[in-house]
């Protein structure tokens, strides 16, 4: 029955949509693309030519746009809409000039221009076949048997105007009509992925982005650590100098005060080394080094406020950029969850599957969790987009938030 099944999905018939309607849409495009590139390369030479084949270009923008629209809603694929390069300067050379250097905009250019008008004469056809042909065998009895004036005409110029005839072709009809969703399935599938290589961000423009936004989250935890620095272990480090320096005045003076003084001296310095061991190990844990992410979650588990079900599987030892990936990422969530969301327990759930790490964490607090500009949530997507990962955050009002990372391992 799986089989038939696809005959009476919505998903079939919004695909078939689609397909028929790339054909519109493509022959739209070409046109409107093909006459604006010839007109602006052709003026050229004149003042007007440049400002056409801008204008061409942010046109392709939002015919991208509109396309990753089109694909979402009729073939289920969400693709993520690509961060452009901004111009270098505010005068009207760098404005005209800016998407000229956008590798993803010529990627869209060529998309929405040449790839998608062909796609269009392809899948129009095909769509109309797979469901004409099979169609018409079926309904083939409805009109066939009136006559030899009416009848079908077939190659060589015989007529199928008797039952005999005409049943097998509307039983044949009836056999190949299952097939005609599966023909649109298999098509649809290729028009996603020739939407998704022309519709998705650039690959160099997504690598620049993310070293940008590495580079940030380098200096933002060098930031960090300075202040750790100056507002602990150096306060410490300094108040252990000054009782030390009056120990050694009072040695011969005061020899009990000065063991006092010792006394104080030796308590600051215990201090100072476990702010000091505590900042190492928001740097990069010890035990995540020495005995693998599995370790140091479990460590990171025992440490939470919150009680934590830990579930890890890894068949091997993940690269080390990954692992403090991992570890920074579950760590965040965790104290996401004690601090904001007010969760009763969590659940961490970590395997690594065809050569990626998957990463689930699930509390049971208030939700409303949202990635925002310079927030933690948006740091973690930034650490794992700087290793080629993903991040995906689902959190409703009311709960419950999941944390859910896929990153590389190969």
């Amino acid at each position: 029955m799986s089989f038939f099944k696809p005959l009476i999905q919505r998903r079939t018939y919004l695909e078939t949509f689609d397909l028929l309607l790339d054909l519109a849409v493509g022959t739209l495009w070409f046109t409107v693309f093909t006459t604006l590139i010839s007109t602006g390369a052709g003026l050229l030479i004149t003042l007007v030519g440049l400002p056409i084949l801008t204008a061409t270009l942010y046109l392709a923008r939002a015919a991208a746009h509109a396309e990753r629209a089109r694909v979402s809603s009729f073939l289920g694929l969400a693709i993520e809409r690509p961060t452009y390069r901004q111009p270098r300067g505010t005068g009207v050379w760098h404005r005209l000039t800016a998407p000229f250097r956008d590798p993803t905009t010529w990627k869209e250019l060529f998309y929405v221009w040449l790839v998608q008008p062909i796609l269009g004469v392809v899948n129009f056809t095909v769509a109309v076949t797979a469901w004409a042909v099979p169609l018409w065998a079926v309904t083939l009895p409805v009109y066939a048997i009136h006559g030899k004036g009416s009848a079908p005409e077939i190659w060589s110029g015989r007529t199928l105007d008797t039952w005999h005839e005409v049943l097998p072709v509307a039983i044949g009809g009836i056999l190949v009509l299952p097939l005609a969703p599966w023909v649109i399935r298999g098509f649809a599938a290729a028009d996603r992925r020739a939407a998704r290589w022309g519709l998705s961000p650039s690959k160099l423009a997504t690598l620049r982005e993310t070293q940008a936004r590495s580079v940030d989250i380098a200096m933002s935890d060098r930031r960090q650590i300075e202040r750790d620095l100056h507002d602990g272990a150096q306060q410490r480090l300094l108040s252990l100098g000054m009782d030390l320096g009056m120990a050694l005045e009072k040695f011969e003076t005061d020899p009990e005060a000065a063991r006092g003084l010792v006394g104080d001296a030796h308590a600051e310095l215990q201090r100072a080394m476990a702010e000091l061991r505590n900042l190492a190990r928001g740097i990069h844990p010890a035990v995540l080094t020495d005995r693998g992410l599995d370790a140091a979650l479990s460590a990171l588990a025992a440490r939470s406020t919150v009680p934590v079900h830990l579930d890890v599987r890894l068949a091997d030892r993940p690269p080390a950029s990954v692992e403090a990936t991992a570890y920074f990422i579950v760590a965040e969530a965790l104290t996401n969850a004690a601090r904001y969301a007010n969760a009763k327990s969590v659940h961490v759930h970590v395997r690594d599957v065809d050569d990626r790490l998957k990463i689930e964490v699930t509390d049971d607090g208030v939700g409303g969790a949202e990635q925002r500009p310079g927030g933690g949530l948006a740091g973690l997507a930034d650490r794992a987009s700087s290793v080629e990962g993903s991040l995906r955050i689902s959190s409703p009002e009311g709960g419950p938030t999941v944390v859910a990372a896929e990153l590389p391992c190969a």
